[in-house]
């Protein structure tokens, strides 16, 4: 009896696809029909397929819906996430995890994912989902993550900081030194040369005039690069670069800056030289030689030269200047 019940609906359900539809369809058993499964399939078989099947629509599904957070491709098989409006941590965990599922079979590696500072909210939910954080500035927050199971090799955040140092000589071999408010060497009666650190898209040549002009109110003209000290452990935890500037001046009268200089002045070299924290400390007693040596013109730095990348953009190369 039911094998009959299933025949006649059989026929009827053919019948009826074959009726409605101008063109011939392959035929199938009723159930598989239904799902768009071949004959002979399986009971197993079947709700393997149609649990693809349905995973296959979820994800069409939240692609069109916009379930996936917009990307754009690195140069470097990864991805990049810029959060430019904000979400609910509930929705943006679930569009991270259909992300980094759509992401992983796409074969993408590393992950970027940069935060404003008003999507903070966010952060929880991308750390629970595997994300650490790479760097921060004032208006946003970058967070990586790995996909691949291989060994991670996304760049570190920036490892050093640059600074400089200016030494600045008039016509009668007098130094610019200065005194300093605050800091190691503040109260202890030292004369040193102007420091600063280079600003972020700012040139070490730029930087050292810069600074001299900030502290003392003297304009001056960039001469060369004299040497340079790499450091390390100096500032939270990161390397220093600090280049000593040979500068010639333009103005002569000092106007300290008093938000962070106590005095400064023209001092002759030799008395600068001969203070005991300058020749009694090793690094320093070796830059006032490196600047004795070049005032004695027996010691050539580096100049600088605007020179244009490959990629179009302009830098300054250093380079002793007898190659011509």
């Amino acid at each position: 009896m039911h094998r009959f019940r299933l025949r006649s609906a059989s026929k009827l359900f053919l019948s009826s696809s074959s009726s409605s539809s101008s063109s011939a369809t392959p035929k199938r058993c009723f159930h598989c029909s239904l799902s768009a499964i071949p004959h002979g399939c399986e009971e197993s078989e079947i709700v393997v397929a149609r649990s693809r099947v349905r995973k296959e629509k979820r994800e069409r599904k939240s692609i069109i819906s916009g379930g996936l957070l917009n990307a754009v491709e690195d140069q470097h098989g990864g991805v990049i996430v810029n959060m430019n409006k904000r979400l609910d941590s509930k929705v943006f965990s679930s569009m991270l995890h259909a992300s980094i599922s759509h992401w992983r079979q796409q074969g993408k590696k590393g992950v970027w994912i940069k935060l404003p500072i008003e999507s903070s909210n966010l952060v929880e939910a991308a750390t629970k989902a595997g994300f650490r954080y790479h760097h921060a500035e004032p208006e946003y927050l970058m967070l990586v993550r790995w996909i691949p199971n291989t060994p991670d090799i996304l760049p570190a955040n920036a490892s050093h900081r640059v600074s400089i140092g200016a030494f600045v000589v008039n016509s009668k071999r007098e130094v610019l030194v200065v005194q300093e408010r605050c800091g190691r060497f503040s109260g202890i009666g030292l004369w040193k040369l102007p420091t600063g650190a280079v600003s972020e898209g700012e040139d070490i040549c730029t930087a050292a005039t810069r600074e001299v002009k900030e502290e003392t109110g003297i304009d001056t003209d960039f001469v060369e690069v004299l040497a340079f000290r790499q450091g390390h452990k100096s500032f939270f935890q990161k390397s220093d670069l600090f280049f000593i500037c040979m500068l010639q001046p333009r103005s002569f009268d000092i106007q300290k800056q008093a938000s962070e200089i106590d005095a400064a002045q023209w001092m002759p070299i030799e008395e600068y030289a001969a203070q005991p924290l300058v020749g009694g400390n090793e690094l320093f007693g070796l830059i006032t030689k490196v600047c004795l040596a070049k005032l004695g013109g027996t010691y050539n730095g580096f100049s600088s030269q605007l020179t244009t990348s490959c990629s179009g953009k302009q830098s300054f190369l250093y380079f002793n200047g007898r190659i011509y």
